[in-house]
């Protein structure tokens, strides 16, 4: 059953779609929302499942995902394998859980640098741009719920994006896990192969299942990705691109500004922001063969968090930069949601 609202203000385009179904006997909602940018003219889509029936969340119960470099967050957080996403998994405990799309990937807005040949522009998307989209749909969502703080889960690119805006905004943060986090690198980046940088750049199935196998002993790959995940993901992430789709064979088009940002600071050994700033309990996760972002930035970024209540990582065996959607993903999932759980569980 699907119905759907739209409402205009002044300040909010809302597009609104339940869709409830049952994920481990629980029934869940899905909402979507177009939530505007703090710039005129982009929107950003944010997703939300809670449990039917649940009206009423604390902020110690909210969550909000934001993706990486390259992917948009639905297909990361909310693709069923095995039946199950990740987000349905924290929303089937009791929570409210978001998505957010950054400007130019999944279903927000693109700018219009994306409209012309990726060599006509800059690169565009950089991290403070990132930063300032958490922060609206962060407000969008205190707003919506009635709290005053929620918990942020970002993976790779968004663990700068998320620590970033915890650093500045720590009164609106509960708890802050990263997963993968990107620091100072001594290692080359995955995502950037060099020359001069467009607007944007374009990545292949083929290209996605290399980088996505990097580093991983051969030996180990043949059953690293249970048999169609890997499908699943892709075709349901380049669908996400209106343009790059209909190329043959199809490509997924991704800002460029996170390039650039490694070029300038992170491969440069500057940092964008400083952990020291985060005041939130943290939880790092990183997975074993995680060749876009290695453990010594896990290390590095873990000794950088001196203000933190408290501080934790867990790095998970047999895993690469994207465990998420491997066969050891429920331990990440189960070490993530005992990390969200804490607080619930200390006032019972």
């Amino acid at each position: 059953m699907k119905t759907i609202f739209r409402m205009f203000s002044a300040v909010l385009l809302l597009f609104l779609s339940i869709d409830a179904h049952a994920a481990n006997g629980r029934q869940l909602v899905m909402e979507e929302f177009m939530v505007p940018a703090v710039d005129p003219g982009i929107s950003l889509y944010v997703r939300n499942k809670h449990p039917q029936g649940v009206k009423k969340f604390t902020g110690e119960t909210i969550l909000l995902f934001v993706h990486g470099a390259t992917y948009p967050s639905e297909t990361a957080f909310d693709l069923k394998l095995n039946g199950l996403s990740w987000m349905d998994y924290i929303a089937q405990h009791g929570y409210d859980v978001y998505l957010v799309d950054i400007r130019g990937y999944g279903k927000s807005t693109r700018p219009p640098e994306m409209d012309k040949p990726a060599a006509d522009n800059a690169p565009i998307v950089r991290a403070e741009t990132a930063v300032q989209d958490v922060g609206a749909a962060v407000d969008f969502i205190l707003k919506r719920r009635g709290v005053s703080k929620i918990n942020l889960l970002g993976w790779s690119w968004g663990t700068t994006i998320m620590g970033w805006y915890t650093a500045q905004n720590n009164d609106k943060v509960n708890r802050l896990v990263l997963y993968a986090p990107q620091w100072i690198r001594n290692s080359a980046a995955l995502t950037d192969s060099g020359g001069k940088l467009g607007a944007y750049r374009t990545v292949s199935r083929d290209a996605a299942k290399g980088r996505w196998l990097t580093g991983v002993a051969e030996d180990k790959k043949a059953d690293l990705i249970p048999p169609g995940w890997f499908e699943a993901w892709a075709d349901a992430t380049f669908a996400t691109d209106p343009v790059g789709s209909k190329q043959t064979p199809p490509v997924l088009r991704a800002p460029n500004g996170v390039v650039q940002d490694g070029r300038e600071f992170w491969g440069a050994g500057k940092a964008l922001y400083d952990p020291v700033g985060i005041r939130v309990p943290t939880l790092l996760a990183h997975a074993e063969w995680d060749a876009d972002l290695p453990s010594y930035m896990l290390h590095a970024y873990f000794a950088k968090l001196t203000n933190a209540p408290y501080k934790r990582y867990v790095e998970i065996g047999e895993g690469t930069h994207t465990v998420i959607m491997e066969k050891n993903r429920m331990q990440l999932f189960q070490a993530v949601q005992q990390f969200l759980d804490e607080r619930l569980n200390a006032n019972q």
